[in-house]
């Protein structure tokens, strides 16, 4: 379980959720006892309408329940908070023993300002094993230099927990905490489900009260007491579904839409191995080498297009080797747009049960996958023509590794004679 860093946001986390209970609480006393029961089917006889409403209220009422404590145990237990570096979990020991709360960073300020140079960095082959992630411009991965740690593709870093999050979307204390990558489906789900019951709510008290108006009967303070709460939270999260639907029908979260319009991603996209500095793009290989450059450093990489495996790499190294040209897209565009139906399917799932109740987490992630952490859209096929990089095609990459083993071979003849 990973906490708010502020003390303050912690205990508002903890309060807003028995604050939401009292309201549900509220309304389900108004609509079953105090509207339904007690006045249609005890005053006015009007079985049918109380029943009606009975039905409905305790269906939407019995699925916001389910997908609110779905999204709640998810926020705690599995957040989406990616690994710390191992300076930081380093940091936070000594913390821990010093009787500080662990995951609190902000008086280390900043482990590391500039990128791990060491060409084996811990968890740096899970983004050159893939064909296409979201680099810097030295084609190396985004580094967090808080988490001390390369920084996934769609991660953020966020300030409330001091953790980068997986597709972090925003922070929610309503629901328990941090809205991210395991959590979405589940929370679109229980805003929905709650702007119903709302409606539900609305419909049930307007015409109690009007019932009552037409009958000359006083003001009925706990039915406008629940209109009240009802309209209230029914604009919140009628409004949250809807953007949030939005943001899944082109593939953004939150953080992503807020700066979506002006960001440039730039990517390192696969191409044959020994491919060359093209006259739009540079290039980088991996696995770093282990040379002196020219700073007289051991361990650092060169300038991007001037990366090389040594002599001395081992024969397993350079068939391991793998080349990637460094691009940029144009502003606004979004490398992981699918279109309306698979980007939906992407988060929501591949059919109907999935999408209305909370069963399975959102499929889109596949960290598995040797093409990228996230799916990628027409885009990247649009940027490998737009700056004419060379395919790769199986017959290509089989040849490669023949044309390398018997390279392998030839050398080891010759230091035998």
């Amino acid at each position: 379980m990973v906490l708010a860093r502020r003390a303050e946001t912690r205990w508002i986390t903890r309060i807003i959720p028995l604050v939401l209970g009292g309201c549900v609480g509220f309304a389900t006393y108004a609509v079953v006892k105090h509207i339904s029961l007690d006045y249609f089917i005890s005053d006015q006889r009007q079985d049918g309408t109380a029943i009606a409403f009975l039905i409905l209220y305790f269906i939407f009422l019995l699925l916001t329940l389910l997908t609110y404590f779905r999204v709640f145990l998810v926020i705690q237990y599995n957040p989406g908070v990616t690994p710390l570096g191992p300076k930081a979990t380093e940091w936070n020991a000594k913390a821990k023993g010093r009787g500080r709360r662990e995951g609190d960073l902000e008086a280390a300020a900043r482990y590391e300002a500039r990128p791990d140079d060491n060409p084996d960095s811990p968890g740096l082959e899970t983004f050159y094993s893939k064909d296409v992630f979201v680099c810097e411009t030295d084609g190396r991965p985004r580094w967090c230099s808080t988490c001390c740690n390369w920084k996934l593709d769609r991660a953020h870093h966020c300030s409330e927990l001091e953790r980068c999050v997986k597709k972090m979307d925003h922070y929610c204390p309503w629901v328990g905490g941090i809205v991210a990558e395991p959590s979405f489906k589940f929370f679109v789900q229980f805003t929905f489900y709650t702007a119903i019951l709302c409606i539900i709510v609305i419909v049930a008290t307007v015409l109690c009260l009007q019932s009552k108006a037409r009958n000359g009967d006083g003001v009925d303070g706990v039915a406008v007491g629940a209109l009240a709460v009802a309209a209230l939270f029914g604009l919140f999260t009628l409004t949250m579904t809807l953007t949030s639907i939005r943001y899944i029908l082109i593939n953004l979260t939150t953080v992503d839409y807020v700066k979506s319009k002006n960001v440039v991603h730039q990517l390192a996209i696969r191409v044959p191995r020994g491919t060359p500095r093209g006259q739009n793009y540079n290039v980088i290989t991996y696995p770093l080498p282990k040379h002196t450059n020219g700073a007289g450093q051991p361990g650092q990489p060169a300038q991007p297009g001037q990366l090389t495996r040594s002599e001395s790499s081992s024969a397993r190294d350079q068939l391991a080797t793998r080349t990637f040209a460094i691009v940029r897209t144009e502003k606004g565009e979004n490398p992981w747009d699918l279109g309306y139906y698979r980007n939906w399917k992407s988060i929501m799932g591949d059919n109907l049960v999935d999408w209305l109740l909370p069963i399975n987490e959102s499929p889109g992630a596949n960290y598995e996958s040797n093409e990228s952490f996230y799916e990628m859209g027409p885009l990247y096929h649009q940027l490998r023509a737009r700056f004419e990089l060379p395919g790769l095609s199986s017959e290509n990459e089989r040849a490669e590794m023949c044309e390398q083993k018997s390279r392998n071979k030839l050398g080891a003849a010759g230091t035998r004679h």
